[in-house]
């Protein structure tokens, strides 16, 4: 294949993935989306509850959630290894900040520090537990 050829299909390539990501900008999130801040993990070992300092979740700012977690059959979970990922599934990107449980607080609470959401839209905040009753992940979805 040429130099000229393989350029083509790059920059084919590349107009394709920014067709599609702007097609994604103006989809609507799914009707069907459960945005209660208590879930269950999908698995079903945990069930988990999210609790945003000042009980809202801010714009443009960084702030502080309480995730609080226990087992299926509602003990709290205190030694528990979460990570914390999330992003925007409409507009391809991850979170701006790398949040992290900083502290554990004792029944089950968790602080989580770095929470920051630039841009208003459908976000999705996964949290992928590994504690005694084994790993799974619980996914919470934002509409700010």
């Amino acid at each position: 294949m040429s130099h000229f050829a393989r350029f083509a299909r790059a920059v084919a390539g590349m107009a394709a993935g920014a067709l599609l990501s702007g097609c994604m900008l103006f989809a609507r999130p799914p009707k069907d989306l459960d945005y209660s801040r208590t879930r269950a993990s999908a698995g079903g070992a945990y069930r988990a509850t999210i609790v945003p300092q000042g009980d809202s979740i801010p714009r443009n700012r960084l702030h502080r959630w309480t995730l609080h977690l226990e087992t299926a059959a509602g003990a709290p979970v205190d030694s528990a290894t979460v990570a914390v990922d999330g992003g925007m599934p409409q507009h391809g990107h991850g979170l701006p900040t790398k949040p992290r449980v900083t502290r554990h607080v004792g029944n089950g609470d968790h602080v989580v520090d770095g929470m920051k959401f630039n841009m208003g839209g459908w976000w999705v905040v996964t949290f992928r537990v590994a504690a005694a009753s084994g790993t799974d992940s619980v996914v919470f979805n934002l509409k700010l």
